[in-house]
């Protein structure tokens, strides 16, 4: 169903891959939009080691939630900004791209706990965290992305 990897020598492991998914912040979901044209949005997102799967909030309506609507079928794909090579210019680059369901979280004590765990990765102040909560988290919709397959490579640059 999925394609193997064609560079298969530079394919890294499901915790390399996981890993990635835990420590970076942000990656790009890509959906089918409007007219069948791909569309690829940038987000902060979780990643729970426990369900495997990942996390996403925003408002209740838009673009990404009309397509996901219409085909909830999704990529995502996270980068490391990379590690320069010593004396030369080029990156030693990680990159994940997951496929998977994406399903909407409308249960409002679901979503708090989603966009809690959201808040960890970025902030470190509970009063701030408590205060978006109060004034949010009536307008937050939360996307779970169920993954079914995950792939990861390093490359250079160069």
């Amino acid at each position: 169903m999925f394609r193997q990897m064609r560079r298969f020598k530079q394919e890294i492991s499901k915790e390399e891959c996981i890993d990635i998914l835990i420590n970076e912040k942000r990656g790009v979901l890509s959906v089918i939009g409007d007219d069948g044209y791909p569309y690829g949005i940038p987000l902060n997102h979780y990643y729970d080691k426990n369900e495997n799967c990942i996390y996403f909030h925003g408002a209740k309506e838009g673009h990404k939630i009309d397509a996901i609507k219409n085909n909830n079928k999704v990529s995502y794909c996270v980068f490391e900004k990379g590690i320069k090579r010593e004396n030369h210019w080029s990156y030693d680059v990680r990159s994940v791209i997951v496929f998977g369901k994406a399903h909407f979280i409308e249960d409002i004590d679901e979503c708090i706990k989603i966009s809690s765990a959201l808040w960890w990765k970025f902030g470190t102040d509970k009063n701030e965290l408590e205060e978006e909560i109060k004034h949010s988290a009536s307008r937050v919709l939360c996307i779970k992305v169920e993954i079914e397959h995950m792939t990861g490579k390093k490359v250079n640059e160069s």
